[in-house]
């Protein structure tokens, strides 16, 4: 059984009902923090953003 059939998403903006919850949620921020902050510092890539813009101009 795939981990997300065992435990499915809280709902946003949900507060959790225990303290294990909160503790797994700020576990699971830090964690996401510490890997992934230096690639979210990075500039979005030139080609990524003229793709953007072309499909932008072609759905308007």
């Amino acid at each position: 059984m795939a981990l997300k059939d065992r435990c499915p998403p809280r709902q946003p903006g949900k507060k959790s009902t225990s303290k294990s919850d909160d503790a797994f949620e700020l576990w699971l921020k830090r964690g996401l923090h510490q890997l992934f902050d230096d690639v979210t510092k990075e500039p979005v890539p030139e080609e990524l953003l003229r793709l953007i813009e072309e499909d932008r101009k072609r759905t308007k």
